[in-house]
């Protein structure tokens, strides 16, 4: 039951994030989402979500959509994934609301970038986990001395030049 919970969960999270992943587009370009009936889901698909199926009809079309893409997206994961899948889910769970809604904040502000940078900031986060621990620990606690005004000049900066060295933070009252 547990883990059927925890599928349910992870459902529920591909599915808004496969949701917030469509385009970003002007609200008056957009088409309604057509209904998504659940005869053309897959016997698998209909196996994942079968706790929707009474209320399946009166979902919104653009949630049957995400719901259909996420256990699409299931089923195509290998076991593997699927177990990373459930540890990320798990570890959403455990989360305070508050950093949740903030996480969810952030992602809201990458998807309204343009195409370019988001790809920029892939590249940059894909650069920082290839780095040894270490380094990333010490960018980090560079990051958390920082005032806002220098991570606003450092974000500026990246972004100008993407491959400058991290600013680093000034230290109060006093030399350097």
């Amino acid at each position: 039951m547990t883990r059927a919970f925890a599928l349910f969960g992870w459902l529920m999270l591909a599915a808004a994030a496969s949701f917030a992943q469509s385009p970003a587009e002007p609200a008056a370009q957009v088409a309604p989402a057509a209904p998504h009936g659940w005869q053309s889901l897959s016997p698998q698909q209909q196996q994942l979500l079968q706790r929707f199926q009474p209320n399946w009809n009166s979902l919104p079309p653009e949630r049957q959509q995400a719901l259909a893409r996420g256990s699409e997206r299931w089923l195509n994961m290998t076991p593997e994934q699927r177990v990373n899948a459930q540890q990320r889910f798990g570890r959403w769970q455990a989360m305070p609301p508050a950093e949740r809604q903030q996480l969810r904040e952030r992602w809201q502000r990458f998807k309204s970038l343009p195409p370019e940078q988001q790809q920029k900031v892939r590249e940059s986060f894909q650069r920082f986990r290839q780095m040894p621990a270490e380094q990333r620990k010490a960018l980090r606690q560079q990051w958390r001395q920082m005032s806002p005004e220098q991570r606003r000049g450092a974000a500026q900066v990246r972004r100008v030049h993407p491959n400058a060295a991290p600013a680093r933070p000034q230290r109060r009252g006093g030399r350097r």
